[in-house]
């Protein structure tokens, strides 16, 4: 059992949490809680933390079948290994996951359903990266496609906020955003932009085709830039002098908004 908050594995928790660096050159992240170690798939557990109390639960027994690396810590060891105020106990080292541009942009045809992207421009609240990827999920979105000065997707705070959902939507980060856009384009999928200057309601226009929506920074939306390469500007009215959304809230009106068009041609 450990029991210092000197030991090297708690050290190495503890950069894994913190630096983005870390995860990179590891290939780890850092999952925690019941719920959420639970759903990740036992083969990319690399190692499993659990305290001394919540080794004496009933849930503890099925989280520990087939995981072949597990560290038994003390409960006061445990509350330094937790990026939470009121952990559980449980925490998992987990092999990040990689994907391509072409399995993101062409994972609709695994289903035949036409591609639903979010393309993400610059967005660095780790809780609207979280909550898009999980009301992403929700609706149906086939992908994400993300800029490199985006949020770390595996920063401990994004994890928490998909609930999951980062275990199974595939995502992207690019170099490159105008090439990408330019290759979505190529692949006969039309990008709308959520834009203060669009002339249509968003919900006056058909995304039941192939359909990515861009979305920017929180503070300054699209660039010009990007924003330029859209084929469509869509806007959501708003009532009162609210003059625009949370990032991940407009994400989401965009994305049900699609859901719902896509239920109602069935």
């Amino acid at each position: 059992m450990i029991s210092s908050t000197t030991n090297k594995q708690v050290k190495f928790v503890n950069a894994l949490v913190k630096k983005a660096k870390t995860r990179r050159e590891e290939d780890l992240f850092v999952a925690e809680g019941l719920r959420m170690c639970s759903e990740i798939p036992k083969d990319r557990i690399h190692t499993l933390y659990i305290s001394e109390a919540f080794s004496k639960t009933k849930e503890c027994k099925a989280l520990r079948e087939s995981v072949k690396h597990i560290e038994l810590v003390t409960d006061e060891v445990f509350k330094s290994l937790s990026d939470t105020q009121s952990p559980q106990g449980i925490l998992a080292l987990v092999k990040q996951y990689h994907y391509t541009l072409d399995e993101v942009a062409g994972a609709s045809q695994k289903t035949g359903k036409p591609a639903l992207l979010m393309v993400l421009e610059t967005i660095q609240d780790p809780g609207n990266l979280g909550t898009i990827l999980r009301a992403g999920e929700g609706a149906g979105v086939t992908g994400v496609v993300m800029d490199a000065n985006t949020a770390d997707i595996y920063n401990p705070k994004v994890i928490r906020s998909t609930m999951g959902s980062v275990l199974r939507m595939p995502f992207v980060y690019v170099e490159n955003l105008h090439e990408t856009l330019k290759e979505l384009k190529q692949r006969k999928i039309r990008l709308f932009a959520a834009h203060l200057k669009g002339k249509n309601a968003y919900d006056l226009e058909d995304y039941t085709g192939d359909t990515a929506f861009l979305i920017g920074n929180e503070a300054n939306g699209l660039t010009e830039e990007t924003a330029a390469m859209a084929d469509t500007y869509v806007r959501i009215p708003m009532e009162g002098r609210v003059e625009s959304l949370n990032a991940a809230v407009a994400s989401s009106v965009l994305m049900f908004e699609a859901a719902r068009q896509r239920r109602n041609q069935k």
